[in-house]
């Protein structure tokens, strides 16, 4: 009997093992040593992590340039979060290769060495913000919430989610987390034509948008700060290219003369932006720098 009761026993200990093993568990801390930038993974049977990210870009906000207006404006909302001072979560939208994502990428690099931390989150996992933010909000440090690229379709949890937390929860007061987004849509949603079939009209001629419209405009009204970023003209362009070239060590004489192959690579790529400039940059000092002879393919 006996026998047979130790080995009932150690069968039901083996069951609870696996049965454990494949709930969720509680987000654990990182090391928060390791990196200034983490990225938050959920894996297999619940398990999610923070994950420190071991190679940073070296951007540096005087990398960044023709965006000096959204510079200031996100600089000084970053620099008010990490002195302790009150400061707003940031949209950041408009079109794309412009500085949206380095210009928060630079903030960090700036200001890291004061205690910012950065902790990117994809738009499907905005779901586990809430555990994020309990996750950090007894830690030192000041933590920016870094979702890159967000849109929604109509239906996705993570809009309603995003929401909730930028609406006032109890875990959004939290005052060393800031919630920082990219989008290349002002309102975070589709916009469709048949939306315009809910405005009314008031006997004044004054135009109400409807419910559809009010929806779609209320999440990106949570943001405190929008920050919009726009296309470069061909000056702003080229002088993005400079700067990059400079950067990698061309000399003078050939950014001048790379001017006319710098706008055919924009033409080719139906773009002027900075993420246009600094591929250009890359490819020509890359060039540049081969040894003298080298064979060419």
């Amino acid at each position: 009997m006996n026998v047979n009761f130790e080995h009932l026993l150690a069968r039901a200990e083996q069951l609870m093992a696996r049965i454990e093993s494949v709930l969720p568990q509680p987000l654990a801390q990182p090391d928060w040593a390791a990196s200034s930038a983490y990225r938050y993974r959920k894996r297999s049977a619940g398990r999610s992590s923070l994950e420190p990210v071991r190679h940073i870009g070296a951007m540096k906000l005087a990398d960044l340039k023709a965006i000096e207006p959204q510079k200031e404006k996100i600089q000084r909302n970053t620099w008010q979060f990490v002195r302790g001072d009150l400061a707003n979560n940031v949209l950041l939208t408009g079109a794309r290769g412009t500085g949206k994502s380095s210009l928060i990428r630079a903030c960090l690099n700036e200001y890291a060495h004061l205690g910012l931390r950065l902790i990117e989150v994809d738009k499907a996992d905005l779901v586990d913000l809430p555990d994020i933010v309990e996750l950090v909000s007894d830690r030192p440090e000041k933590f920016i919430v870094f979702c890159d690229d967000l849109s929604f379709e109509d239906g996705e949890p993570g809009y309603k989610a995003l929401k909730s937390i930028l609406d006032g929860s109890v875990a959004a007061t939290t005052p060393n987390v800031l919630i920082y987004a990219t989008s290349n849509r002002r309102h975070l949603l589709p916009e469709h034509m048949k939306d315009n079939l809910t405005y009314t009209h008031a006997p004044d001629g004054e135009v109400h948008p409807g419910e559809v419209v009010e929806e779609k405009i209320s999440l990106s009204e949570r943001f405190g700060l929008w920050v919009s970023f726009y296309s470069f003209n061909q000056d702003e362009y080229l002088a993005i290219v400079a700067q990059w070239l400079t950067a990698f060590g061309v000399a003078n004489n050939v950014i001048e003369a790379a001017r006319p192959e710098a706008l055919v690579w924009a033409l080719e790529r139906g773009a002027r932006s900075g993420r246009v400039a600094y591929q250009f940059a890359r490819d020509l000092a890359g060039r540049q720098s081969a040894a003298p002879g080298a064979a060419q393919p």
